[in-house]
């Protein structure tokens, strides 16, 4: 058998395909896993933001007051909670990572843990930035 035989017969896999993203159960793992990663990008671009602001109140006593008007109103207040809550979750996950990796935690079950630590340390996390910023 050549090796492109060998590819087609293993590639028609009788198994069904659910594409379905909806109906697909996953574990918490893997929830906190991809709510990692996402958290990860939105720092990324939520940099620029937290750079310009930084860079505007650092130019002048006139710009340094700009920026405090700006965050003085209810939607930057909301976005500047968002960060700060994205940060918290993704320190709290990258920590849970580190504790993982020096072998603590590294079962099934001490990962669902782990997990739900991180969300529930997240929410509250959120909830006291969002008292501190309100």
């Amino acid at each position: 058998m050549t090796l492109r035989e060998n590819v087609r017969s293993t590639s028609k896999d009788p198994r069904p395909v659910n594409l379905d993203i909806g109906t697909i159960n996953l574990p918490v793992t893997a929830y906190a896993s991809i709510t990692h990663r996402v958290t990860g990008v939105l720092m990324f671009f939520a940099s620029f933001l937290m750079l310009w602001a930084l860079d505007m109140s650092l130019a002048s006593e006139a710009s340094f007051n700009h920026v405090a008007s700006i965050l003085g109103s209810p939607f930057p207040r909301f976005v500047a909670w968002g960060i700060a809550s994205v940060l918290t979750y993704h320190a709290l996950a990258g920590v849970k990572h580190l504790i993982m990796d020096a072998g603590v935690g590294e079962t099934m079950q001490g990962g669902v843990i782990g997990a739900r630590i991180v969300f529930a340390l997240a929410a509250l996390g959120a909830g006291a930035w969002g008292a501190l910023i309100w």
